[in-house]
């Protein structure tokens, strides 16, 4: 009998503690769902700085005379941080080593002409396109001998110099499969090859190609009439911040609506007007 009592007890605190459980579990999830992450935002107006980072591309971004950046990219974070009420802090990094940069928090945003690839998109987020860049070539006139198509880049005869961790690489691996690619860690790099007369043809974002030509008409030329790629340009921020990534897109968005991106694009990439800026 005292056995068959001490079951009874024991089953009934055992319902007791289970009916209480299911009554508390829904205020502990309740108060989880509570929680919010800081939105990066949030972080940023705290702070009164955004931070950018980028790498020099002609005529994304580049050192004027004085020392100080200037470009297509540096207009855009300078007005993005204006519009945002805070001031800009410029982050130059490497390009091969942007986004680990990025994730480590070194900076805030990539505003780098950076394109917009499923690799790099399983890493970072990227906001709606504020810009669209096409690839091309610049040839040499010593090496390249006239040639004036894709087709007649893609031999093992033919050396490519392209710059490292770009989606320029891409597409000379892509388009180019049977010529031989120089990668190399600096655009410059890729130009002194070309102009050295050690590679045949440079593979890069136009205004690149079409600006070296212009500058050097004697030892370049453009065997491509068109681009043959046309790739969405993007912010790329760390994951999981809806917020902040919403401001972006809707920035973007209300600066291609008023022209203020397509006047600065076309100012930067078609016009000559900044050039005495950095000769």
């Amino acid at each position: 009998m005292k056995t068959l009592r001490l079951l009874i007890l024991s089953t009934i605190f055992c319902l007791m503690a289970f009916v209480l459980g299911c009554g508390q579990s829904p205020q502990r999830t309740q108060a989880a769902d509570t929680v919010k992450t800081t939105s990066q935002l949030d972080t940023i107006l705290k702070r009164g700085t955004i931070k950018v980072g980028f790498d020099t591309f002609k005529p994304w971004a580049m050192k004027d005379k004085n020392g100080n950046f200037i470009g297509f990219e540096i207009e855009v974070a300078r007005k993005l941080a204006e519009d945002l009420g805070v001031k800009v802090e410029f982050v130059p990094t490497k390009w091969s080593g942007i986004i680990p940069a990025l994730l480590t928090g070194k900076f805030d945003i990539i505003i780098g002409g950076m394109g917009i690839t499923p690799q790099r998109n399983i890493k970072v987020n990227f906001s709606i396109p504020y810009e669209f860049s096409g690839m091309s070539i610049a040839a040499s006139k010593e090496q390249a001998g006239g040639r004036s198509t894709l087709e007649e880049f893609n031999n093992p005869e033919t050396t490519i110099a392209v710059r490292l961790g770009t989606t320029a690489s891409i597409a000379a691996k892509n388009f180019l499969p049977k010529a031989e690619k120089l990668f190399f860690d600096e655009e410059s790099q890729t130009i002194q090859e070309l102009l050295n007369n050690r590679v045949h043809a440079v593979v890069a974002s136009n205004p690149l190609p079409f600006n070296l030509i212009k500058e050097y008409p004697e030892k370049l030329y453009q065997p491509l009439k068109e681009d043959f790629t046309k790739e969405p340009i993007a912010f790329a921020v760390r994951k999981g911040d809806l917020d902040y990534l919403n401001w972006l897109n809707n920035w973007i968005r209300v600066k291609m609506g008023e022209g203020w991106l397509q006047n600065r694009y076309q100012y930067w990439f078609f016009t000559s007007e900044w050039e005495n800026q950095i000769q």
